[in-house]
């Protein structure tokens, strides 16, 4: 007796059914009906295509347009009822329209496989994530922005090794992180234009012999280009790899940046405070204000890390063309978008809401003697080779140490007994405004110079 399985395409190939295990473990609808009105989207090109073609007919096309409205109604309104019978979201719309036109449905699947249908769903999801992905970024990049504005004339400590090191704005110290969303965009950016490749017309991996007219669909769905290569076209996941990397890498500086909100945040430094909304307190100690926001983006950020060396492992075996391997591409990329959005969208809002405590920082920038590289310039202008101008600092800042002051406490006359060439004007070098307004050049910290890079960054941005 001869078993059928009548919920799959393929059932005539085989003696009995797909063990329920099996069916469980392969299927991936539970998760790539994510795809669906992208699906559709593909669906509606690939169809137009075919009529334009004359490999179907007009009123088969009518029929197949009809049918997909109303499947993405009910895919939008949630009436679509998900089978795991039928494995996945192509095979589930397929049979939902087939259902609904008869047998204009089983024609729309003439000239494509699964193989390139399903790269041009991910392609089509990508695209426009990665348009949704470059908004947030950009309100994020505005927040700094609005913040920075605020604060050019805000004076904290620049550090290195963590240890003060030279003074700078606030202002600056935000622009900094401006200047990686920056670079961030333009990786996505170009990433998208690799993206934006058309797989379909590659079939299961030869091309297909129907004569088809790629070029068509590649117009329809807006992509730039098509996949020149039809075994390259349905195997390649360069692109979600690279995405995912531009991922990795925005949300390693948004890590960096929650790292040091976590830090300023803290009673032993007090540079700022994270508005309530985005903390949580203690189930045993009432005084506790947690900042959960940035804390949960670092770890997040070792969740997208994890997902690009997934989806490079997955790869790194495969020959050519399509394997079913590939299925395990959704999960992590799928995740990637939504926890990048999600990060984007919620780090704009709590940069927004930001309460900076500008005494604590300046106090800081008076601790570790930050004008000490000041002092070493002054003195180099005044004819002394660097060399001999560290040294002599250097010396100037023992003997600070051990009377506890600053350099700026000290003496004309003790200041002179390490140079020379120290003048009663030593004194506005020595002062952190001084030290800011110095650095005045494309880049340097000077609050004149901070305001056109804030200029030029919301120029660039609108």
């Amino acid at each position: 007796m001869v078993h059928t399985q009548d919920n799959h395409t393929w059932s005539g190939r085989f003696a009995e059914p797909v063990a329920e295990l099996v069916k469980r473990y392969t299927a991936s609808v539970d998760f790539d009906r994510k795809l669906a009105l992208f699906d559709i989207q593909g669906s509606l090109a690939h169809a137009q295509m075919l009529a334009a073609c004359a490999i179907i007919s007009p009123e088969d096309l009518i029929q197949i347009q009809s049918g997909l409205a109303q499947i993405q109604t009910e895919i939008t309104e949630g009436d679509f009822i998900w089978s795991l019978d039928l494995e996945d979201v192509h095979l589930n719309i397929e049979k939902r329209l087939t259902t609904l036109v008869g047998d204009a449905g089983k024609r729309l699947h003439t000239g494509r496989s699964r193989n390139d249908q399903v790269a041009t769903d991910i392609r089509l999801y990508l695209r426009s994530a990665i348009d949704d992905l470059s908004q947030l970024i950009k309100a994020l990049q505005l927040a700094f922005l609005k913040l920075a504005e605020q604060h050019t004339h805000t004076i904290m400590p620049g550090f290195t090794h963590l240890q003060v090191a030279q003074p700078i704005s606030f202002a600056h110290h935000l622009m900094a992180y401006v200047e990686m969303l920056k670079r961030d965009m333009e990786r996505l950016q170009d990433c998208r234009k690799r993206v934006n490749r058309l797989p379909l017309g590659a079939a299961a991996l030869a091309g297909t012999s129907y004569p088809i007219n790629r070029m068509m669909v590649a117009d329809l769905l807006s992509f730039e280009a098509v996949c020149e290569n039809s075994l390259d076209a349905v195997s390649d996941r360069d692109f979600a790899i690279e995405f995912t990397a531009c991922a990795a890498l925005i949300m390693t500086h948004l890590s960096r940046c929650s790292e040091e909100l976590i830090l300023w945040m803290s009673p032993m430094v007090g540079f700022i405070d994270i508005a309530d909304r985005f903390c949580t307190g203690s189930s045993i100690m009432p005084q506790k204000k947690n900042p959960d926001v940035p804390e949960l983006v670092r770890g997040k950020t070792g969740r997208v890390n994890g997902h690009l060396v997934a989806l490079l492992t997955l790869m790194k075996g495969q020959p050519l063309a399509y394997n079913k391997d590939n299925q395990e591409d959704k999960e992590p990329l799928f995740d990637t978008v939504d926890t990048l959005t999600q990060t984007l969208r919620i780090y704009a809002d709590m940069i927004a809401g930001i309460t900076v405590k500008p005494d604590a920082m300046r106090k800081a920038a008076l601790q570790g003697y930050a004008t000490a590289t000041d002092l070493a310039d002054y003195l180099v202008k005044k004819g002394l080779p660097f060399r001999d101008a560290h040294e002599a600092v250097a010396l100037a800042v023992r003997f600070a140490e051990q009377r506890a002051c600053d350099l700026s406490d000290l003496s004309l006359a003790e200041l002179k007994d390490f140079s020379d060439l120290i003048e009663d004007d030593i004194y506005q070098v020595l002062s952190l405004e001084g030290s800011l307004a110095s650095r005045n050049h494309i880049g340097g910290t000077a609050p004149n110079q901070v305001q056109a890079a804030i200029a030029r960054a919301r120029h660039s941005i609108s």
